[in-house]
């Protein structure tokens, strides 16, 4: 028997059974159905009883309210009359309704509603109308003509109730018969369908059994040919190029392949039922500590595992190899965990490559970085020229001591600049307030002579004062950059545009949340950037300036906006009729200051 017919049998096995509970299923349905329409006519016969007893209680309460006002002519006597009187017909009106499609029933209550109307307009109306006339309704065949009348109503409303209950009787009679007929419908179905399960699972057990029996002798040929697969494999272990270590689920070592064992200086007799943590003793390369094996791991984690970096595996004579390892769980046909084989190998050679090629990347940082300080410091020491070019041409000794005063301030983002730059993955000092306003209006005066020697006019949207917590010296280097690269995309004549947008915290269109900040956008009306030219702009190094730029001054802004926690973003149009360069630049009131930057 292949794989196929066993689980076809399964099938079998299992949609027989399946198949009988449908039937059964089915079969309940049906009678719980019918037993349920029956309940349903019980509780409105039940209804109809309820209505009809409402409806003579009112009746009553009408009639007893008349005979007390005809006798004493006492308007409190009344009352009871009156209350039943505006229920009455509505009542009778919701007993013709429970009559449902019945022709029986609901001519009896049409009669019932005749009956009734002939005893309130014949009789009740002339002796309400005789008493609050001053007369008496003591008048015997008066009163002897109103209860035939009255007598007539409750007959019809007896007939009624007791139509119902014979009704309600009859049908519980039969809600009795259905649940006894159900009972023995299910008792025989189930009493058939379990004869004929047994029946059929006896059969495919017969197969099954004549199958196991084969396969049986199928293993027996194949368990030889397992063994000499077994010995091919420990041949193959043997040739692989990593060690390998077999443990069982208790993490005692059962195999070591040639690798390994040259590896731990253990021999296969000496290592063998010995704890893995013992034959392979490993170690934090940095803090010197014993780490977790990768037997532990697996079996706490019961998923393949990979040791991280920095691992050092300590031979068995002292002497420290650096090693890469995994771990693996050797599982049964059940799923459980057997056993672990770990594989690993010297790493020693290749640690030593990479620390090399890392003391290379360090020499091409700290050639970045002394490019990035050469560009980032020209700035504020142009604008240092500017103020000393102010105080030569007619500035006031007040104004003059301004002007020695922010020079002196701009020496000192040089020097802030320098230590930001050597400081790189340094922890910063915290931020402070900063006036967006104030600030940009600062750079603009300090530029001023650089804008009238690029001949661009500079206009500034700035409405009110917005602050922000950030390092006021870093941003003064960003929207410097900023400006500059604006002034001289600009060319002659052209036109750079400075605005600051607040930001309400809230949520936009989309659902998004938004922080409390503003926006501050620098604009020019340049040729504009071309698409193919625009991805690279923020990459160190990548320049449109030539000889004149260096390309770091957006790679280190968007650098300090990433490390306020805010973004940096530029838009640019090169059609002839709306030509032109945006850079917007948010930031949050309260940022959260990431201290490594980009």
């Amino acid at each position: 028997m292949n794989l196929s017919q066993f689980n076809n049998i399964l099938r079998q096995v299992f949609l027989l059974p399946v198949a009988a509970l449908l039937v059964v299923a089915g079969a309940l349905y049906f009678q719980i159905s019918g037993a349920n329409a029956t309940v349903n006519l019980i509780q409105n016969s039940d209804a109809r009883i309820s209505q009809a007893t409402l409806v003579a209680k009112l009746v009553v309460d009408e009639e007893s309210g008349l005979r007390g006002y005809a006798t004493t002519g006492d308007l409190r006597f009344f009352q009871p009359f009156t209350d039943a009187e505006s229920h009455v017909q509505e009542e009778i009106q919701k007993l013709d309704d429970l009559a449902g499609d019945d022709a029986g029933q609901k001519h009896d209550i049409n009669e019932l509603r005749e009956r009734y109307q002939t005893w309130h307009d014949g009789f009740a109306l002339p002796v309400i109308g005789q008493v609050r006339g001053g007369g008496k309704a003591s008048d015997v065949e008066l009163n002897l003509h109103g209860k035939r009348l009255m007598d007539d109503v409750r007959r019809d409303l007896n007939d009624i109730i007791q139509k119902a209950e014979e009704n309600r009787e009859r049908r519980i009679v039969q809600w009795h018969q259905q649940v006894h007929t159900m009972l023995l419908v299910l008792l025989f179905l189930a009493l058939g369908m379990g004869v004929l399960i047994g029946l059929f699972t006896r059969n495919r057990l017969h197969s099954v059994s004549a199958a196991y029996r084969q396969s049986l002798e199928i293993l027996g040929r194949r368990a030889e040919e397992l063994f000499q697969s077994e010995q091919e494999l420990r041949t193959t272990l043997d040739s692989i190029g990593d060690g390998v270590i077999t443990c069982d689920a208790e993490g005692r070592v059962q195999m070591m392949n040639p690798v390994a064992r040259e590896l731990t200086g253990w021999s296969q007799s000496d290592a063998g039922g010995q704890p893995l943590d013992k034959v392979f003793h490993i170690i934090n390369e940095a803090t010197r500590e014993t780490v977790e094996t990768p037997v532990a791991k697996v079996m706490r984690l019961n998923r393949i595992v990979g040791r991280a970096d920095h691992t050092m595996l300590i031979r068995r004579d002292g002497t420290e190899l650096n090693i890469a390892d995994s771990g693996a769980p050797i599982r049964d046909k059940k799923g459980e965990t057997i056993g672990i084989v770990l594989v690993f190998r010297d790493i020693t050679m290749e640690r030593k490559t990479q620390d090399a090629l890392i003391a290379n990347e360090k020499l091409a940082v700290a050639g970045r970085l002394a490019a990035t300080i050469a560009h980032e410091i020209h700035n504020p020491l142009d604008s240092v020229c500017n103020l000393l070019y102010l105080m030569r041409n007619g500035a006031t000794k007040e104004e003059s001591g301004q002007f020695m005063d922010m020079a002196e301030q701009e020496l000192a983002r040089v020097t802030q600049i320098s230590r930001a730059m050597l400081g790189l993955y340094r922890e910063s000092k915290a931020p402070v307030v900063v006036d967006l306003k104030e600030m940009l209006q600062e750079i603009l005066l300090l530029m001023e002579r650089r804008l009238i020697d690029l001949e661009v006019t500079v206009s500034a949207d700035m409405p009110k004062s917005v602050s922000v917590a950030a390092f006021p010296a870093e941003l003064r280097q960003v929207f410097t950059n900023l400006i500059t690269n604006a002034a001289e995309a600009a060319s002659p004549g052209g036109e750079v545009k400075v605005s600051i947008t607040p930001q309400a915290a809230g949520v936009d269109d989309t659902g998004q949340k938004l922080q409390a900040g503003a926006t501050v956008t620098i604009a020019d009306n340049g040729g504009g950037v071309a698409d193919d030219i625009r991805p690279h702009l923020f990459q160190p190094f990548f320049t449109t300036k030539g000889e004149r730029g260096t390309g770091l001054g957006l790679w280190v802004s968007r650098g300090i906006i990433n490390k306020h926690g805010g973004t940096i973003s530029l838009t640019s149009d090169t059609r002839q009729a709306a030509h032109g360069t945006v850079v917007s630049v948010f930031l949050a009131t309260n940022p959260t200051i990431n201290a490594g930057g980009d």
